[in-house]
């Protein structure tokens, strides 16, 4: 995981953060809204270790909120203002990336 919220952010920590901007979301959630909107697929793993380091960063924390009023289900995470801003950048990363001249004569390449 990156140091700071200007370090390009993996994969994994860009989706995790990115599925928690609606609101909180347990670790099943999440998982599962990566693989809806994204195709990839997280094991319980990789999902509830990124969602520990991303808590002892400081980008994530525990909600006092349970999504869909069941508290039963375990701790729901939501986004500190450090993880929107780390999330925010790299949103501005991909961008400024995607409008580089090479990146779009590759991307031209791919839709023959």
């Amino acid at each position: 995981m990156p140091e700071d919220s200007q370090s390009p952010l993996t994969p994994p920590v860009f989706h995790i953060l990115l599925s928690l901007t609606d609101g909180p979301l347990h670790g099943y959630a999440v998982m599962k809204r990566v693989e809806a909107e994204s195709g990839i697929r997280m094991g319980p793993g990789t999902v509830y270790g990124s969602l520990q380091r991303l808590t002892e960063a400081g980008w994530v924390r525990e909600s006092n909120e349970a999504p869909g009023g069941d508290a039963r289900r375990g701790s729901a995470f939501e986004l500190t203002e450090a993880g929107t801003e780390a999330l925010r950048h790299e949103a501005w990363r991909i961008t400024r990336l995607a409008r580089m001249e090479p990146v779009r004569t590759l991307v031209r390449g791919l839709r023959a």
